[in-house]
């Protein structure tokens, strides 16, 4: 266990207490008055006694300061935040230039348009359930990852069930607009045993698409 503990409080209580002991015992712990370790001890202690107080005070009034800043500072921002709003409200009187000269940022009131896609989705199909295909789906760039492309709504799907694997989505059945994978499809129980085929694209919040994907080919378990 270390002699002299860490925190101030703790110290300065030993500190007392030491010296408490010490001044009238000097003679039995083999010291003298003159000893310059015991006379340059009692001018730290005087030392000590003036500057710890004077600190614990400086701490408290530090403390009330810096309740009384934030006091300060949540009204005035209230105020000011309150204010903000009327001036940017008022494009009659107030211009661009004054928001700037105010040192508000500008907002961009234009919306711009989404992207028209220009990746493909990759399609997967789980088929361990029977007459059900579950399609996950993720884009071609960000193959393990299941977010969109940036101004992405979601993937359309289309299937085509039986015969030759179709060459568009001219040859499918719209299924959905998924937009958030993965997707479950159940099939007709007339179409157990045969093959679907799985084509995907991207659509865009106004509508547009992208190119096709890979077409899945994946068995309809009966």
């Amino acid at each position: 266990m270390a002699d002299i503990p860490q925190p101030d409080a703790q110290f300065d209580a030993m500190w007392t207490a030491f010296m408490a002991y010490a001044t009238p015992n000097l003679a039995n712990l083999g010291l003298g008055l003159g000893d310059p370790e015991w006379t340059n001890l009692l001018a730290a202690k005087t030392d000590w006694d003036t500057k710890y107080p004077a600190h614990i005070t400086a701490q408290a009034n530090a403390e009330s300061a810096r309740a009384g800043k934030d006091v300060s500072r949540a009204t005035g921002e209230a105020l000011l935040r309150a204010l903000i709003i009327i001036l940017r409200a008022n494009t009659t009187d107030v211009s661009a230039a004054e928001l700037e000269a105010l040192g508000l940022s500008l907002y961009d009131t234009t919306r711009t348009p989404s992207p028209v896609p220009t990746t493909r989705p990759v399609l997967q199909v789980d088929t361990s359930q029977r007459q059900r295909h579950t399609l996950s789906w993720a884009d071609e760039i960000t193959p393990t990852s299941p977010r969109k492309p940036d101004g992405v709504r979601g993937v359309e799907l289309y299937v085509k069930i039986g015969g030759a694997a179709p060459t568009g989505i001219a040859e499918c059945e719209f299924v959905t607009l998924d937009t958030k994978t993965p997707y479950l499809f159940e099939f007709d129980p007339s179409a157990a045993g045969q093959t679907a085929y799985w084509i995907g694209r991207w659509s865009n919040t106004r509508g547009e698409t992208g190119p096709i994907s890979e077409t899945v080919a994946a068995t309809v378990v009966g």
